[in-house]
């Protein structure tokens, strides 16, 4: 339902000429343990089938968290920030030269970590023209 949902989400940013193809989908990066007790990356999935039919997409793991990044759940605004400042890295996966990038994620707290990919991602070259998430809290 959700990769349904973000699919609809890259059309709509795609037809109002907000987004523009070649377009590299770059997910927010998940904690390593949050992804091994959710089974995987649930957002780089969510991102690869909301893209899957469309050939001038590609998905990029090109984000991650350190190991000092600690769960945010239950973490204030200020603590949140604390927490992943400096703890988003690139990784060794290449965005393909050129093109347009979109950053997303399953949901949006304060910010601060999509603030925070986009800085790093900004620091690699790219060019990050928006930040699509699926849920606010």
């Amino acid at each position: 339902p959700l990769a349904g949902a973000l699919a609809v989400g890259i059309h709509r940013l795609l037809s109002w000429g907000l987004l523009d193809v070649p377009l590299t989908v770059v997910p927010a990066p998940t904690r390593r343990a949050a992804a091994r007790r959710r089974g995987g990356d649930p957002v780089t999935r969510m991102a690869t089938v909301a893209t899957a039919r469309h050939p001038d997409i590609a998905v990029v793991p090109a984000l991650r968290m350190t190991a000092l990044a600690r769960d945010s759940a239950g973490l204030g605004s200020a603590e949140r920030e604390r927490n992943i400042v400096g703890r988003v890295v690139s990784t060794r996966h290449r965005l393909p030269p050129g093109g347009e990038v979109l950053l997303v994620d399953d949901i949006v707290t304060t910010g601060v970590t999509a603030r925070e990919s986009v800085r790093v991602l900004h620091t690699v070259g790219a060019r990050v023209v928006a930040v699509l998430t699926m849920a606010a809290a």
